[in-house]
């Protein structure tokens, strides 16, 4: 079920209604039941593979903490990420690494397949992909770990766990929830608290418009550009890539916003996935910001103990950790390229900090002149910028057109099909969100409105309600991390 659809209008106050009406016992059992039902609303059949998940690391939490012997416990954490990451290999990666072998072989002159086209050879390329299988895969996984190093006590209530597990306001696209933070939540008494549910009424209000006004419209000429990118060069593709920055940024937080908004007016407390991520002031700063949920899970669960265990280079281990974080958004090689940019960013700008350091201490420039860090900013968000361009294209070949074209000097003007009124209020929506981020970021938005009389929040009420109707765009798209 979508967020951003009539549906989901009438499901989410019946399931507020229904759990404050309902005793504090069965409330767990309701929220599970809503959840399941809001994931088979998209594949019934999928549903399957969340309990089959759900049902494997309870289990291996169980039998890690009942037993003593170190090498019986890691047996069983084994079982638990290999049988998780086996199911999100299957589904997501499988046809990707088969034709890439295939593609391989085929480079050396090796038909290891008999003949005949990829299609024609492939009965797994109709494997529907699971929706949030990464995001609950990893979940999961963070559970069974922590059981396994004994930093939290397994769950002995399945029901609360597999709430935990498939918890609908964060289930498809997180953000990705420890199980010391959201478990213990579901055991409080919760009372209604209409202060916090007006809370999160306007935190999803925030994030619809940040969906159906702000994203939305930029991706229709994100769209555009990205179809054919042998169409355009210069300017026009340049403020593509910007728009799918922006595009991508405020979808992606839109969702978290609705989802942290619903969990707050059920009463529960989800992690702030992002903390105004373009206003960084370095690489390592922009992803201390964006996607925090996934950026710490990398760091706690992946490059720690490259580290620690395996006495791995700190770079060799940075560039494995973005390559994990690539490959993790979608099985194509665009988001390994992607991941790998981003990686190699982090590496140079860290690598040859001591040495930029020492030129500008040499030159008397101080690192808080106003000037450096607009033009270190500015550099690195253009970075940033262009490496998305490999994330949102097809495949390879694809963004590289783009980015040639980009750079021509051919055309600077907007040669784009495309409304000139749409693109100046896209424009103007950008710069609207981002200093309302600059003040307040995504978790604060309903500050706006504490202090000011009944009459000026129902006014605004009224207002918000009306802009998003008249300016939302009408295109029910699904929110762009549904794919991963």
């Amino acid at each position: 079920m979508l967020f951003n659809s009539f549906e989901f209008l009438f499901f989410f106050p019946i399931v507020v209604v229904i759990f404050y009406v309902l005793p504090h016992r069965y409330r767990w059992f309701w929220l599970l039941l809503a959840s399941y039902y809001f994931y088979m609303a998209m594949e019934p059949a999928l549903i399957l593979l969340l309990f089959a998940s759900t049902c494997l690391d309870y289990f291996c939490g169980l039998q890690m903490h009942r037993k003593k012997a170190p090498a019986v416990r890691k047996r069983y954490l084994w079982m638990s990420i290999l049988g998780n990451l086996g199911m999100l290999f299957f589904f997501k990666y499988l046809v990707f690494f088969t034709s890439s072998s295939q593609a391989i072989m085929e480079f050396f002159g090796i038909d290891w397949l008999g003949g005949g086209s990829r299609e024609e050879n492939y009965v797994f390329n109709k494997i529907l992909l699971p929706v949030g299988i990464s995001f609950y895969t990893f979940q999961t996984l963070s559970y069974s770990i922590d059981v396994y190093r004994r930093e939290i006590e397994p769950v002995r209530h399945f029901g609360r766990y597999a709430l935990y597990v498939a918890f609908f306001p964060q289930l498809v696209a997180g953000p990705i929830e420890r199980a010391n933070r959201l478990l213990p939540q579901f055991e409080k008494r919760i009372s209604v608290d209409l202060d916090r549910i007006k809370w999160g009424i306007v935190m999803m209000a925030w994030g619809f418009f940040l969906k159906l006004v702000v994203a939305d419209r930029l991706g229709v000429y994100v769209d555009t550009v990205f179809l054919d990118p042998s169409a355009h060069k210069g300017l026009p593709l340049f403020i593509g890539s910007l728009f799918f920055a922006f595009q991508i940024y405020f979808d992606f937080s839109a969702y978290c916003t609705i989802a942290i908004g619903a969990a707050k007016v059920l009463g529960y407390d989800l992690m702030q996935n992002f903390n105004r991520p373009l206003f960084f002031t370095s690489v390592r700063d922009f992803w201390r910001r964006w996607h925090i949920s996934l950026m710490l899970w990398l760091k706690d669960y992946l490059y720690k103990p490259l580290l620690s265990k395996f006495g791995m280079n700190k770079i060799l281990a940075v560039l494995i950790v973005f390559f994990c974080n690539g490959l993790w958004h979608g099985a194509n090689w665009t988001f390994v390229v992607w991941g790998l940019l981003c990686g190699l960013l982090l590496v140079i700008e860290v690598g040859t900090q001591p040495l930029r350091h020492g030129i500008l201490k040499r030159m008397g420039i101080s690192l808080a002149n106003p000037v450096l860090r607009f033009v270190t900013w500015l550099t690195i968000f253009l970075s940033i910028t262009t490496s998305l361009i490999f994330f949102r294209s097809p495949n390879i070949f694809h963004a590289l057109l783009y980015i040639r074209n980009m750079f021509s000097v051919n055309s600077t003007f907007i040669n784009v099909t495309y409304d000139s009124t749409e693109l100046v209020l896209s424009f103007i929506l950008v710069l609207l969100v981002q200093v309302i981020h600059y003040y307040k970021g995504n978790d604060r938005i309903p500050e706006l409105l504490i202090g000011r009389s009944p009459v000026f929040r129902w006014g605004f009420y009224l207002a918000f309600i009306l802009v998003i109707v008249l300016f939302s765009v009408n295109r029910q798209n699904n929110f762009i991390y549904f794919q991963f």
